[in-house]
């Protein structure tokens, strides 16, 4: 008698250069944890730095490579040149233009106050060279159901690049969409839409899974965090403008995914993390300091969300 093989979905939240490394570690936490190769997952999606690594995943590429890269110590060409392109601490000045009336118009939600920040003048090349180096010849990444998530700038809706019902695009407008952090990169314009990053809906669009009836879903949200974390100084308006509603936002998503009687095993960023962190989540100053603790603060996570689960 044959067993069914269970499965499984990986989803990976927004977070910027620091989160990026936060979820690094917890990706080699859940690999290590679980026996498992998260290139198997039945389903990888992305947000954000989310969808970067998830095309790097999508591609055929390990988590000990992904780790070597955070490390310095890549010698793949593709991902050491990715490291060093890194976008730095602070964007550009944007342009003297609203990003998007229409959306600003719908409501007073963080999505839509979003649509009132100018158009970013950030340069995406080093999100391109990723995508089309590690997909030469290929339109999409190796794994078919890789989604990456961006958002319609005029409407607010969600839109996971790489699914059945999303408009048709390459892995590198995909990628550059849901990395369009508003004010800080342009949008990038899909099928005659304009889209941004998908985290300014939605830190994790853990949600989106739940039709595909999956026995078990793993979330890493660094941009999110289980209890809410008081802070000082500069951390105040990082936890009250981001964390806070992004921990709410994937607050109601996994609710959504688990009614769906899905598994769902969380993890977050604590706050000794945050700590760590800092306010700037595009510090790139703090990334080796945020991967080291996170090596040991994300396995520590997952060993406690296994036994919950």
């Amino acid at each position: 008698m044959s067993i069914r093989q269970r499965s499984r979905g990986l989803v990976l939240g927004c977070g910027g250069t620091l989160g990026a490394a936060w979820t690094v570690a917890a990706l080699a936490a859940v690999r290590d944890e679980l026996a498992w190769d998260p290139r198997e997952a039945d389903v990888i999606v992305g947000t954000s730095a989310g969808a970067e690594l998830a095309t790097m995943l999508g591609s055929g590429v390990s988590v000990d490579e992904i780790l070597e890269m955070q490390l310095g110590t890549s010698t793949h060409p593709a991902l050491a040149q990715h490291l060093a392109d890194a976008p730095g601490r602070f964007p550009p000045i944007p342009r003297l233009s609203i990003g998007s009336l229409r959306l600003a118009s719908r409501g007073l939600g963080v999505r839509n106050v979003a649509g009132l920040l100018p158009v970013g003048r950030g340069d995406a090349a080093w999100l391109d060279r990723l995508a089309t180096q590690l997909n030469p010849g290929r339109s999409w990444v190796s794994h078919p159901a890789t989604w990456l998530v961006g958002m319609d700038y005029d409407t607010g809706d969600r839109v996971p690049f790489g699914s059945p019902t999303a408009p048709a695009a390459t892995i590198s407008e995909a990628l550059r969409a849901s990395w369009g952090v508003p004010g800080w990169f342009p949008p990038v314009e899909i099928a005659g839409h304009r889209y941004v990053d998908g985290g300014t809906a939605s830190t994790a669009s853990a949600d989106l899974v739940a039709p595909l009836g999956l026995d078990e879903v793993i979330v890493l949200a660094p941009m999110a965090s289980s209890t809410r974390i008081p802070g000082r100084g500069l951390d105040v308006l990082e936890r009250v403008i981001l964390r806070n509603h992004m921990s709410a936002t994937l607050d109601r998503d996994v609710a959504l995914l688990e009614q769906s009687g899905t598994r769902l095993i969380r993890i977050d960023a604590t706050a000794t993390d945050l700590t760590v962190m800092g306010p700037n989540f595009m510090d790139d100053r703090r990334r080796l300091a945020t991967l080291e603790h996170a090596l040991r603060s994300t396995r520590t996570a997952v060993e406690k969300a296994l036994v919950a689960a």
